[in-house]
């Protein structure tokens, strides 16, 4: 069940059934299956389905026997056979075998108290019709949206951006710091939007809206790491397949056909690998590959098919010209987005979608395990800090005409800059940045920069998202800061719109929270020992998969960038910059965009990144709603 959206005036007058109509029209892809809605006096909701569980028995709104409560929920709950049986023990009787049921019997018994029961990915809201007030809720790691304005005293919401475009008298106005957020990080951090009216409602958070007076947030999950009782490492490699395995299983629920994305990497692997231990028929996985050998995992994930026995299906993809598919790309994401990789998420949903309405993904897998090279690079921090004031010396020495040594410079700089600043929050954003404040300075307008809050950035940014330290290991610190910033508002948001503009929904078991828990017990020196990341993910799978999968280094989803901007999407997004009218947005100067373009026709510097991201920004720009075109800080 795939989208929903509503719309409570709280002021009277009648809420219009055919703008929530248009609000779920909005976002058929998400539900192409089924549409309902409930609307009365002042308040309406709605949903696209994409039915997966109890096909014929879960239409939405679904509301309780007494009439008191009526529910749209978008996700799938993994627990609900079990809250089922507990809630039946209550006294409830269920009339159909949906997982909405179970959420909407569940907050009939224990109220907001449910929403911490629920193992799954879920965007829900809850009309009381007695009290006539609303409740919104998102699961604890952010895997389904949740957008919400607050205006003109009610309140709009929505599983995209873009289903809150048809309400009237709306307002959207782009914000002048999420510009600034999205060409240092590719992507709006959360809370906000782009637009200054619109939020972000926060994983793990419910909120509460009545007929009078301001909503309240509450946080019903939060990640915490916790010390489990002593084990070996022999003991903990059993628990790791055990939890995982029984997650993985939960997770394969489905009344429709699923299967996996698969890219030979260690964390799909895994997932596909615990799919065929618990699985009677041939596991479908999915995988897409690119001509040019860098950016191409296709022979990786054929190997681990083969060895796994599964149904594999693989297309060479060559990438679509830039006007073809970077507008379908903007469309989806209604924000800004620059995260390159949503290219090749897109085209696996859609070879997917092909044969299967449910993919596993193996997404969460390298920020609970300390995945990437920066983690490895944190502990180095703590144990080798007088090198890196070395580093930090060398970098000061004066430039020499010897090309090997100033690219030396350059490198020494970079690794001592991030290791001598004051906290692993810091380095965090630093290492998180696709443009740092001085690059992006130099792209600015003085009028947009002025908008902007001065002072150490990262230091800000630090103290403003982690006022407290969470743990007494920096890397563990770094893994927090990863699954809390960086999942929910880049890769999860990556893999859901682009999989569901398929209409296709993706599960991801590494981010059940009930599994999250299990990993903030472990200790950490078993997620990383020495230079190896994802140690315990790897000896507790390295049985199931076939030799030297889990040896081969960390090649990431990417699309060979570089490549495509030296040639369609360069022109591409020159032409797109001048046609869109994007100068109006008032953040960046003309003239600096030119001498990008000048810089990237002359083949003298790779600018592919920030060309991209000029490229989406602009495609936004055209598309935004126009009800506001000025510019608030």
């Amino acid at each position: 069940m795939c989208g929903i959206a509503g719309w409570y005036a709280r002021d009277g007058r009648p809420v219009a059934d055919a703008v929530v109509s248009a609000m779920c029209g909005s976002i058929v892809h998400r539900g192409p299956d089924d549409e309902g809605r409930l609307v009365e006096g002042d308040f309406g909701f709605g949903m696209r389905r994409l039915a997966i569980v109890d096909v014929a028995g879960g239409h939405q709104p679904m509301t309780s026997e007494d009439g008191r409560f009526a529910i749209t929920f978008n996700g799938e709950i993994f627990n609900h056979p079990a809250l089922r049986r507990e809630l039946e023990s209550k006294g409830h009787r269920f009339r159909t075998n949906s997982d909405t049921e179970s959420i909407l019997r569940g907050f009939a018994e224990w109220g907001d108290g449910v929403w911490a029961r629920l193992e799954g990915m879920f965007a829900v809201a809850i009309w009381d019709r007695t009290h006539r007030t609303l409740h919104l809720a998102r699961d604890p790691l952010g895997i389904k949206p949740l957008f919400y304005t607050l205006q003109q005293g009610g309140i709009a919401w929505g599983s995209e951006l873009k289903t809150l475009a048809p309400v009237p008298g709306l307002t959207f106005t782009p914000r002048a710091r999420s510009m600034d957020e999205y060409f240092a990080f590719g992507h709006v951090l959360a809370p906000h939007s782009i637009y200054d009216e619109v939020i972000k409602l926060a994983p793990g958070c419910s909120l509460t809206i009545g007929p009078d007076g301001a909503p309240r947030e509450t946080r019903f999950w939060r990640f915490a790491y916790r010390p489990a009782p002593a084990a070996s490492e022999s003991e903990w490699i059993e628990r790791f397949r055990d939890t995982f395995t029984a997650c993985v299983e939960r997770h394969l629920q489905s009344d429709v056909p699923l299967g996996a994305f698969l890219s030979g990497g260690v964390d799909s692997s895994a997932v596909v690998a615990a799919m065929t231990r618990v699985m009677r028929e041939p596991v479908r996985t999915f995988t897409i590959g690119f001509s040019a050998a860098e950016a191409d995992e296709s022979p990786y994930a054929r190997r681990v098919a083969e060895h796994l026995g599964c149904r594999h299906t693989e297309r060479l993809v060559e990438l679509d010209d830039a006007a073809t598919i970077l507008p379908q790309l903007a469309a989806a994401y209604d924000e800004p987005f620059a995260d390159p990789s949503a290219i090749p998420t897109w085209y696996v949903s859609r070879l997917a979608r092909e044969q299967v309405t449910v993919a596993m993904s193996g997404d969460g897998g390298d920020e609970l395990f300390a995945g990437y090279e920066r983690h490895y690079n944190e502990r180095l921090v703590q144990t080798r800090r007088p090198l890196f004031r070395v580093a930090a010396a060398l970098a000061h020495l004066p430039p020499l005409p010897v090309p090997r040594w100033n690219y030396l410079r350059q490198r020494l700089a970079k690794v001592s800059g991030d290791a001598m600043l004051g906290s692993t929050f810091e380095r965090f954003f630093s290492k998180y940045q696709l443009a740092p404040r001085a690059v992006r300075a130099g792209l600015y307008r003085p009028e947009f920069t002025a908008q902007l809050e001065r002072g150490d950035e990262l230091e800000r940014l630090a103290r403003a998202y982690f006022p407290e330290r969470v743990s007494d290991d920096p890397v563990e610190n770094l893994l927090y800061a990863d699954t809390v910033v960086r999942l929910p508002d880049d890769m999860l948001t990556k893999v859901d719109r682009a999989s569901m503009q398929h209409s296709l929904e993706v599960r991801v078991p590494f981010l059940s929270h009930v599994f999250v828990d299990f990993a903030a017990t472990m200790p950490v020196q078993l997620k990383l020992r020495g230079a190896t990341g994802k140690w315990i993910v790897r000896r507790a799978v390295e049985g199931w998969l076939p030799p030297g999968v889990l040896e081969r280094p960390k090649q990431g989803f990417a699309v060979p960038l570089a490549r495509w901007v030296r040639g369609d999407l360069g022109s591409f997004a020159e032409s797109l910059w001048r046609d869109s009218r994007a100068d109006d947005a008032g953040a960046l100067s003309p003239a600096a965009v030119t001498r990008l373009f000048a810089e990237h026709r002359s083949g003298h510097a790779d600018r592919s990144q920030i060309l991209y991201a000029l490229a989406m920004f602009a495609l936004w720009w055209q598309a935004r709603p126009r009800a506001t075109a000025s510019v608030n800080a």
